[in-house]
C-alpha cells in the first residue's frame, strides 16, 4: 500500500511538472520576416513576456499558415498566425492544401485582421490585368503557404493555372521583391495586411502596378473566407487609385494541450495591449475585441472562451 502511495505521489509530481513545463514556454509561430505576421508576433512576445513573467517567450519565423498549423498539431508551438482558408482546410484535413489528416488538436484564440491579396507587377512589364500575367514570370508565394493557397484559388477562378506563366517562382515576400528589383521577375502575389513592408520597399525602388481582382473572381472562388475588398489609393508609392481585390481573415490559434489559464492570459493580455500591436504594424489597426470571437472555423480554446465570456462577447 505504501509503495502504491509513493507511485501515485510520483505520478502526481510528474503531471504537475509537465503542466508547469508546458506553461513555461510560449513559442509564437509567425511567417517570413518581411511579412506582417513576424513583426506582430514580436510585439505579442513582448506583451506575453510581461503578462507571463515566468515563461520563456520566443518568436519563430516560418513559412506561415500551413507550416504553423502542422507545427501546432505536433505540439511545437503554443500560438500561431494563420489565414482563415488554411485553418478551415487544416481542420477538415485537405491533403492538397498540405494537411494529410484533419488537425483536430487545434483550437481558436482570436480573429485578428484581414489579409489583402495584392498582385503587384513592374510597371514596365505591360501587366495591367490578371489575363496579362500569362506568359510572364510570377511568384506565387512559398510552397503551400497561405499566400500560395490563395494564389491557386484566384488563378483557378480566373480560368488560369501556373502553367500559363513563363516561369513560376515559389518564394516568400522578401525574395520575390528582390527578384522584381533585379528585373528577374515580372509580378508577385502577396497575401498580407495592407502596407506590408516588402511591397512598400518595392514601390519605392521601382514603378509598380497593383492589379485588379474583379468581384466576379471572388464569387467564382465560392469560399466564404474570400471576400471582396479594396486596397485604398496611396497604400503604396505610385498607386494613385483604389484597387478592387480580395481579403481573407487571419486568426490566432493554439492547441488543446495548452492550459486554459495560459490561453486566457494570452488572449486577455493581447486585448489589454492593442496599442502595442498597432504600433508594430498598421494592419493591426483592424483588430477589434468586438469581432475577435466571430467567424472561427473551429472550436474556441476554453481559455479564449473564458475571456470572451468575461468580456460579454459570447454568452
Amino acid at each position: 500500500m505504501k509503495k502504491m502511495r509513493i507511485l501515485l505521489a510520483a505520478a502526481a509530481a510528474l503531471s504537475l511538472t509537465a503542466s508547469v513545463h508546458a506553461a513555461d514556454f510560449i513559442n509564437v509561430l509567425t511567417g517570413g520576416t518581411s511579412g506582417v505576421y513576424y513583426p506582430m508576433g514580436v510585439a505579442l512576445s513582448q506583451i506575453y513576456a510581461k503578462a507571463l513573467p515566468n515563461a520563456k517567450v520566443s518568436v519563430q519565423a516560418t513559412k506561415a499558415s500551413a507550416e504553423n498549423l502542422n507545427l501546432l498539431q505536433a505540439g511545437r508551438g503554443e500560438l500561431a498566425f494563420t489565414l482563415g482558408d488554411s485553418l478551415s482546410d487544416a481542420w477538415k484535413g485537405d491533403e492538397e492544401a498540405g494537411f494529410k489528416t484533419a488537425l483536430k488538436k487545434l483550437r481558436g484564440v482570436a480573429a485578428i485582421y484581414p489579409n489583402y491579396i495584392q498582385i503587384v507587377a513592374a510597371a514596365d512589364s505591360g501587366i495591367k490585368t490578371l489575363a496579362d500575367l500569362k506568359g510572364k514570370r510570377v511568384s506565387v508565394g512559398a510552397p503551400k503557404s497561405g499566400t500560395e493557397l490563395n494564389s491557386r484559388a484566384i488563378f483557378k477562378a480566373a480560368g488560369m493555372s501556373y502553367k500559363d506563366f513563363s516561369k513560376t517562382e515559389y518564394l516568400p515576400f522578401g525574395e520575390s521583391v528582390e527578384l522584381m528589383k533585379n528585373r528577374q521577375l515580372d509580378a508577385t502575389l502577396i497575401s498580407a495586411g495592407l502596407g506590408v513592408a516588402a511591397l512598400r520597399d518595392l514601390s519605392t525602388s521601382v514603378k509598380i502596378v497593383v492589379v485588379t481582382i474583379p468581384a466576379d473572381i471572388t464569387a467564382k472562388i465560392g469560399d466564404p473566407a474570400y471576400q471582396a475588398a479594396v486596397i485604398p489609393a496611396k497604400t503604396y508609392e505610385g498607386q494613385n487609385a483604389d484597387v478592387q481585390t480580395i481579403k481573407v481573415q487571419n486568426f490566432l490559434v493554439t492547441h488543446e494541450g495548452v492550459s486554459t489559464e495560459t490561453v486566457y492570459m494570452l488572449t486577455k493580455s493581447m486585448f489589454d495591449n492593442l496599442d502595442l500591436l498597432y504600433s508594430a504594424h498598421a494592419a493591426a489597426k483592424a483588430i477589434t475585441k468586438a469581432d475577435a470571437a466571430k467567424g472561427m472555423p473551429l472550436p474556441l480554446h476554453p481559455g479564449a472562451e473564458k475571456y470572451y465570456r468575461e468580456a460579454g462577447l459570447i454568452k
